[in-house]
């Protein structure tokens, strides 16, 4: 085997990485309902807000990923393209925290409360025993759908439900050692800062002004 440097400028290399066994991408959309959420103190005043302090139509809500879990995975079998496979069902929990933001009747914007909670799914990957399974969170969103103030308590309180959307990167990897042949990466050019722009004329209309060219 050559051990030295390769034609064109490739090596022989030995590298460590992670082989991909399987991937998906995996949208996932459920509503939450918060009940009674106690209204916190005026941050002018001190003093407890109650529903008349609030604009209950610029309720928001942002949400937060925490943990993934991967609780466990059962090994399934497939028929496709009129072959067997074994695939794994991979049943994972994921917990978020969830802010419930409302504006004041009279400026500003307080936070109402933050909740954790916990939603489990299942998906079908390529993962046997051994491999990692990872979950990237490429978007998270929330919106809120419903919002209701309690007055009849001091403070008061609201009832929100939020509709929560996820858009999620599955993987299932293991890591390996590769011999592989390559090209060492070059840094790029690096890019000149452009000159001063020269000073220009705008263009002129000598067709329509001046017109009287016998009085100049």
């Amino acid at each position: 085997m050559q051990t030295g440097n390769l034609p064109g400028g490739q090596e022989l290399l030995c590298i460590n990485t992670e082989k991909v066994y399987d991937w998906v991408i995996n949208d996932a959309t459920f509503d939450l309902t918060l009940n009674g959420l106690e209204l916190p103190d005026n941050p002018a005043t001190g003093d407890p807000l109650d529903c008349d302090d609030i604009d209950i139509d610029t309720v928001t809500c942002t949400v937060e990923p925490i943990a993934s879990t991967i609780l466990d995975r059962v090994d399934r079998d497939f028929v496709i393209d009129d072959s067997q496979v074994t695939l794994q069902l991979v049943n994972i929990r994921k917990t978020f925290e969830v802010t419930i933001f409302v504006d004041l009747v009279g400026g500003g914007t307080v936070e109402v409360a933050t909740r954790e909670f916990t939603r489990c799914e299942q998906v079908i990957l390529c993962a046997p025993e051994g491999t990692d399974v990872n979950v990237t969170f490429t978007e998270v969103d929330c919106f809120v759908c419903t919002a209701a103030c309690d007055s009849t308590t001091t403070p008061g309180e609201l009832d929100v439900s939020v509709n929560v959307r996820l858009c999620q990167s599955i993987q299932s990897v293991f890591d390996v050692t590769l011999e592989v042949i390559a090209d060492f990466c070059q840094p790029r050019d690096v890019l000149q800062i452009p000159p001063c722009p020269v000073p220009t004329i705008p263009p002129q209309c000598p067709v329509v002004f001046p017109s009287n060219r016998d009085n100049c």
